[in-house]
């Protein structure tokens, strides 16, 4: 198991875009081991998503994972998905209101509005070409970790800073009515 530092916000590889990895790349020993060493940094971190430049390799590769985590019980669960040179496309203009948080923003939380159906095509760690039509939270964790490899955080996203706030914050004050709402919308979409 590698578990890799986490860039945080300030650190200049979290803004700057990040390359599309070659076929040839993608078989290579090193991006291989990157991938594992991202799924080892994402769970050892409760995150439900990590990209490759949050560990300071700047290459369009970002992991997801959503398997009964303690910090977001209320997400639909999500099979350990590798996502390589991801295209997301916005279905319609459809938007939800997501209180998120990110392993590079360590302690704060804000709300950001995100498309509510969307269609992402990527390779998987193998190089087999996917084309999935993703809603909901789901989508909403697709678009947060691609924003990621288009140099962009959360933050950028935060439509009303005053709903940002600490995790401790979040949790003491914000939690419940947060899960009540968010947990009827994921019941009235499915994801």
């Amino acid at each position: 198991m590698t578990v890799r530092t986490i860039a945080t916000v300030g650190h200049p590889v979290l803004r700057q875009p990040t390359r599309v990895v070659s076929a040839e790349e993608l078989a290579s020993p090193e991006i291989q081991q990157l991938i594992d060493d991202l799924v080892d940094t994402m769970r050892d971190a409760n995150g439900a998503g990590i990209a490759a430049n949050q560990v300071h390799e700047s290459v369009r590769i970002t992991i997801i994972e959503v398997n009964h985590n303690p910090r977001y019980p209320y997400k639909p669960q999500i099979p350990l998905t590798v996502v390589v040179n991801p295209v997301i496309e916005m279905l319609d203009d459809e938007l939800v209101e997501i209180n998120e948080g990110c392993l590079s923003v360590p302690n704060l939380r804000g709300n950001v509005m995100r498309n509510v159906n969307i269609r992402v095509r990527y390779l998987d760690r193998h190089g087999v070409a996917h084309d999935e039509v993703k809603r909901g939270l789901t989508a909403g964790t697709f678009q947060h970790e691609c924003d990621h490899l288009d140099g962009k955080l959360f933050l950028d996203r935060v439509h009303d800073t005053t709903s940002l706030t600490t995790w401790e914050q979040f949790e003491r004050w914000h939690r419940a009515a947060f899960i009540e709402r968010i947990t009827a919308f994921v019941e009235r979409v499915g994801s």
